[in-house]
């Protein structure tokens, strides 16, 4: 396999991931484990976003760098809203809000739209990622 071949399927990996994190709040939700789906819901983004930025040669150490590479690459490029840009900040802060502070709590009608966000967050980025193109 070569170089090339091997970060596709790194890519694609990734992406996976991005697709059962989203599967995963969306249980979690229903469950009614509120602070344990915006976590999946934050990852859902993050893996989509390591996903995208490999796919342009692009990886990062810390969370801080996947989300600055998102910004730089596809936010600030116009290639998506800057709404999404924002929605990705947003669930980076309540994650680690949930993940950080135990008193912290998540209303179920908040999370559900965050999940409906962060489905189309995936739904604008997939088109941008080469390795995905015909999957």
């Amino acid at each position: 396999m070569t170089p090339e071949e091997q970060r596709a399927e790194l890519v694609r990996n990734w992406w996976v991931k991005a697709e059962e994190s989203l599967a995963s709040a969306q249980r979690e939700l229903e469950a009614g484990a509120c602070v344990f789906s915006m976590n999946r819901v934050y990852y859902a983004a993050f893996y989509a976003a390591t996903a995208a930025l490999l796919d342009r040669q692009l990886s990062f150490r810390k969370h801080s760098g996947v989300r600055s590479g998102f910004h730089r690459e596809f936010v600030k490029t116009g290639l998506l809203d800057v709404a999404l840009g924002k929605l990705y900040d947003q669930l980076w802060e309540d994650r680690e809000e949930g993940d950080y502070l135990p008193a912290v709590s998540f209303e179920h009608d908040y999370v559900e739209s965050q999940l409906l966000r962060c489905r189309e967050l995936l739904t604008e980025l997939r088109p941008l990622v080469a390795s995905l193109v015909g999957r």
